[in-house]
């Protein structure tokens, strides 16, 4: 393997987890990665002083004219829109280091800025980038990568997830929760969903879910209750991490993804959501 192929390869999961991040789409992200190495490979790396900067450079602006595109594209999609989940890596060697990891209810906040915001949220926020180093890769001057971030930061805080301080306690609610909702236990649930929950589910229109968010206790209590029996043939797979996430699985197919997002103390689900779509969970599938 030459030099090109070594130094592309050595910042491959770092540019993948940028581009995702930025379009909270894992094939848009392994896409992005494929067309900066169509760049990469038609440059004379000898020259370049600074590599990693530049695979960093193209990698954030394929994204973001890929982030343009589809923000036009996802104004007609059926439902919301949720970004799609990706797994937590087993081997630590695949891991991209963050300065902050961005939970899935943060990818879903970051949907509602421009992607010039949300790169430089990412870039600063997501991996520690300097202004001055935001600035160079947007093509923008110090003082308006500056007020990207801030905006993007502004925008953010008020909506930022929190995580419980005990992961323990929320992985038991969480499962609480499930237990409740393929149970049909109206009464379970109204105990562990929060007076102001709100619930998301993504079926992209190849699949049955509801159109716009159903918010308040009673509300997504009455319709779990009401559906959740359905599913009771499914097996929920926890994975690790700090937000409850659980792949629901019949017969050893992924169905479902649930995400959840808890209050502070761990106790009541303050969001959910419900990835059915799919086309978002065929990179899931355990033939991947």
């Amino acid at each position: 393997m030459g030099i090109v192929d070594n130094t592309f390869e050595q910042h491959r999961n770092l540019l993948f987890t940028l581009a995702y991040d930025i379009l909270g789409s894992v094939q848009d992200a392994e896409d992005v990665v494929q067309e900066t190495w169509l760049a990469w490979s038609a440059v004379e790396v000898g020259r370049l002083d600074h590599p990693k900067a530049y695979l960093v450079r193209i990698a954030v602006r394929q994204a973001l004219a890929r982030a343009r595109r589809l923000r036009a594209a996802r104004e007609d999609y059926v439902g919301p829109w949720l970004p799609e989940p990706l797994l937590p890596t087993p081997d630590p060697a695949e891991t991209t280091a963050r300065a902050e990891e961005l939970t899935f209810g943060l990818l879903v906040v970051l949907e509602t800025l421009s992607p010039l915001e949300r790169a430089a949220f990412v870039l600063r926020e997501g991996f520690g980038y300097e202004h001055t180093e935001i600035a160079r890769i947007l093509e923008r001057s110090p003082a308006a990568a500056r007020q990207l971030v801030h905006r993007a930061r502004e925008h953010v805080q008020a909506r930022r997830p929190r995580f419980p301080a005990d992961s323990g306690l929320a992985r038991r609610a969480a499962e609480r929760f499930l237990a409740a909702t393929l149970g049909g236990d109206l009464g379970a649930l109204m105990e562990v969903l929060a007076p102001d929950v709100a619930l998301w589910t993504d079926g992209g229109g190849a699949v049955r879910a509801a159109l716009r968010p159903v918010t308040g206790a009673a509300k997504v209590a009455r319709l779990l209750a009401t559906i959740g029996p359905r599913y009771e043939h499914l097996s929920p797979h926890w994975l690790p991490g700090n937000q409850p996430t659980a792949l629901l699985m019949a017969d050893g197919e992924l169905q479902a993804v649930l995400v959840l997002e808890l209050d502070a103390v761990g106790a009541r689900v303050e969001n959910l959501y419900g990835i059915v779509n799919p086309g978002k969970l065929t990179h899931l599938s355990p033939a991947r």
